[in-house]
């Protein structure tokens, strides 16, 4: 038999020459024995006997490491196998390696893995079976005590500044809430959650778990409605640290004119309230100008309130009379009456939507009301 020139340092037996690396070669100090030797104390893989998995039996959460994570599992076969895919270490000279598991349901609580492993090394194939026993702790994870205990860090009350927020506006305020941290959950943050939606006389409380997320939700109703947001902090304890804890509470106050609401300025025509964010800004309904409260008025000049465009009733374009006035049926009487023309209004509309009120008539416009 021909030789490398090499023997095993093992048995002393020659070792036959390669002309070129085989794959599933080993390498390292193993690398010189001969076939025999090698795989008389080889282990394709190196799996424990038991494993204990803490899981959550509220959310189906695993601990890993050194902290809870959502799997998204079906069952508790499916992170049996997780567990035992990562608590596995195959040798490093195998090459082509799989695995095939029988998953046996011996309790509740415990799954047993018969495992078959194959590999090829050196050019041979080699298998290997083990049962791996996984048991499971049920432990209810920190989100999950959190909920239950009704925990929160922060609140986001929605107000309104001398009024009641109106049903749309609290029930948006709510869905923006919801909207915001159910994106935050999607992606991943245990964090996030509403402990409580409280409904008051005069406006509605939600409880969120963090102070980042109370604070993110305020600032988006303030985005969608306009107002002011202030913030105020109570002490509730302290950590294991010593440090102290603090629980947030934002209270969104939402504008005295939300969009949508018709207005008579102190000495001013009516205005159809388009924007609160900073200053007040609307349109009016005279003539289809642009109006904007000056900055010391702010969000809440001095106005008596007319309605709204949900009180926008349709009634008849009986004639346009000049650039300034046209003709309308009166919605109650039926009466023509001459009323001022805005910019807005489309001459060869046959009909318009106006607005009733201690001011007069007028016609509102059109995309305001379907919107």
């Amino acid at each position: 038999m021909s030789s490398s020139g090499e023997f095993c340092p093992r048995c002393g037996k020659p070792v036959a020459p390669r002309e070129e690396p085989r794959v599933g070669d080993p390498r390292g100090r193993r690398a010189h024995l001969c076939d025999a030797c090698y795989f008389e104390d080889f282990d394709l893989v190196d799996a424990p006997d038991e494993l204990t998995v803490r899981i959550c039996p509220r959310c189906g959460a695993v601990y890993r490491g050194n902290r809870w994570v959502d799997v998204g599992a079906e069952d508790y076969t499916d992170v049996a196998i997780e567990e035992v895919t990562a608590a596995l270490s195959v040798h490093v000279d195998a090459d082509e390696f799989s695995w095939l598991v029988d998953p046996e349901q011996v309790d509740q609580n415990t799954v047993l893995m018969h495992c078959h492993f194959s590999g090829v090394v050196r050019g041979t194939s080699v298998e290997a079976d083990r049962d791996v026993r996984v048991r499971f702790s049920r432990e209810t994870c920190t989100r999950c005590s959190r909920i239950a205990g009704d925990y929160y860090a922060s609140i986001v009350q929605v107000r309104a500044e001398g009024r009641t927020p109106t049903d749309a506006e609290r029930e948006r305020a709510v869905e923006i809430a919801e909207e915001y941290v159910e994106n935050r959950d999607a992606k991943g943050d245990r964090n996030a959650f509403i402990s409580e939606v409280k409904e008051h006389r005069d406006g509605v409380d939600v409880k969120i778990s963090t102070t980042q997320m109370g604070r993110a939700v305020a600032q988006r109703i303030r985005r969608r409605f306009g107002g002011t947001i202030t913030d105020s902090r109570t002490l509730v304890t302290e950590d294991a640290d010593g440090n102290e804890v603090y629980r947030v509470t934002y209270a969104v106050r939402l504008p005295p004119y939300p969009a949508g609401t018709v207005i008579e300025p102190e000495g001013d025509d009516p205005v159809l309230v388009r924007s609160a964010h900073g200053n007040l800004k609307g349109d009016y309904l005279t003539t289809g100008e642009r109006y904007e409260a000056d900055s010391e008025a702010g969000i809440a000049p001095e106005a008596r309130r007319l309605g709204s465009v949900d009180d926008a009733r349709e009634t008849t374009l009986v004639a346009v009379e000049d650039e300034r006035a046209v003709q309308v049926l009166d919605p109650d009487t039926f009466e023509t009456k001459t009323i001022a023309q805005p910019s807005y209004l489309d001459p060869d509309a046959e009909t318009v939507h106006v607005l009733k009120s201690r001011a007069g008539l007028h016609v509102l416009p059109e995309d305001a009301v379907e919107g």
